[in-house]
């Protein structure tokens, strides 16, 4: 019987305070020897972790669609949130298990057809970068490897995910029951306890093998918010009511504003002077697409070629919603549309690269979960992912811009250095 691979990524932004880790109660952790690599910046990969991350979210987005119209909530509202960075962590460290045709599609997703090295060295110095940014950011990014202990898993993969992922090594019986409680005190505390669990079961009998990355973010803004001008106002829901909620506002002041592809929007940068939360409204017109359909227009680095364009105006009035989000679903469905085909089927999938199972092995399941809070001081958010193998608008005027987030909306955590979304979200 094919053996199979889980994924688990846990990504969180959050304003609390970062909780130590602790070895698993019941699994057994293990050392093992590191082969490191040299961080090293990749311009080609950070453009296809820019494309991978829209492209992500908007497959994502239409998955939970579908969900809804096949539910009773098909009227209500949704939102959609992922965090790219935490997907393509975790999938670049199984990519270390893969081989031909199989591993050409990990390097294709997430390195735009650069080679295993290159996406390698390019992750260590995200990770690096990310962990060591200024002002008042706090980044902990986290990686474990959990092991059954009947298969045999090469030393060589061990040592790749210990020395350039910094990852831990569990070993313990990953379909019995106590493996949920471990590996969701695990995930908890690496994600300050924003993602208190990601899994309420066993994985089934043949799994082999839980690659786990969690990350957790901590900002403020630059510039905050005054609470006192907080006020209430509604927002509009597609297809649904209006809410009545709070709002977060500024007056007369000076900020990036993004206008093009069909729509205009805002860049509050955080404190660190490299990451930014990005939010982008599409342009109301009697003839403009919904936001649905204005969404899947954005291709490549559509996102990235906004952001950059930015320039510095005069807002009389900005105000979007203080808000907080939520999303968990599995992505074995959405990454295949993404071009990682062969990794989800038995018999194709090639990760002799991984171990020295005479079945082979898969990836039976990718598991998401994520989740944030926007509000007056900054961003608080988290996610956790389990993968389991088995046209413009009119130039603003003179007198300065005003945007109000009042219906659907695009909105990000964004490196303004690479272009690289850590976490994106619909608001609807």
């Amino acid at each position: 019987m094919k053996r199979t691979l889980a994924l688990l990524l846990a990504a969180a932004l959050g304003l609390g305070l970062l909780s130590g880790c602790a070895r698993a109660s019941a699994a057994k952790e293990l050392t093992a020897p590191k082969l490191s690599v040299t961080p090293s910046n990749s311009e080609e990969v950070n453009e296809a972790l820019a494309g991978f991350g829209l492209e992500l979210l908007k497959k994502t987005r239409d998955a939970n669609g579908e969900t809804a119209m096949n539910s009773d909530m098909d009227h209500m509202p949704f939102s959609t949130l992922v965090s790219p960075l935490s997907v393509a962590l975790a999938l670049s460290m199984t990519a270390n298990g893969a081989a031909g045709n199989t591993l050409a599609q990990f390097q294709d997703m997430l390195g735009g057809g650069v080679d295993l090295v290159e996406l390698n060295t390019a992750c260590a110095q995200l990770m690096a970068d990310y962990q060591g940014l200024g002002g008042s950011t706090k980044c902990a990014i986290a990686n474990s490897l959990w092991v059954d202990p009947e298969d045999q898993i090469k030393d060589e993969f061990i040592g790749q995910c210990r020395g350039i992922y910094d990852a831990q090594i569990f070993q313990g019986e990953l379909s019995a029951p106590g493996i949920v409680g471990d590996l969701n005190g695990w995930v908890s505390k690496h994600t300050n306890k924003m993602i208190p669990s990601i899994i309420d079961k066993p994985f089934e009998q043949n799994t082999a093998l839980l690659l786990v990355n969690a990350l957790y973010l901590k900002n403020k803004w630059l510039q905050g918010f005054d609470p006192r001008a907080t006020r209430e106002m509604d927002f509009h829901h597609a297809g649904g009511p209006d809410s009545r909620m709070e709002f977060l506002s500024k007056h007369s002041t000076e900020l990036s504003y993004l206008q093009g592809k069909g729509a205009q929007g805002v860049v509050l940068p955080y404190d660190d002077g490299r990451l930014a939360f990005v939010a982008i409204l599409p342009d109301l017109y009697p003839d403009s697409p919904d936001f649905g359909q204005w969404l899947n227009n954005l291709e490549g680095n559509s996102l990235s070629q906004l952001i950059n364009n930015r320039e510095d105006a005069t807002f009389l009035s900005f105000a979007m919603p203080k808000f907080s989000a939520e999303w968990k679903g599995n992505l074995e469905d959405t990454l295949p549309l993404l071009g990682l085909e062969d990794a989800f089927v038995p018999g194709a999938a090639d990760f002799s690269s991984l171990g020295d199972s005479p079945e082979g092995y898969y990836i039976s399941q990718v598991i998401h979960a994520t989740k944030i809070e926007v509000n007056e001081k900054g961003t608080e958010a988290a996610a956790a992912t389990v993968v389991d193998a088995l046209g413009g608008i009119a130039a603003p005027p003179q007198e300065g811009i005003t945007l109000v987030l009042d219906r659907p909306f695009l909105y990000g955590i964004v490196d303004l250095y690479t272009g690289v979304p850590l976490f994106l979200g619909t608001y609807e």
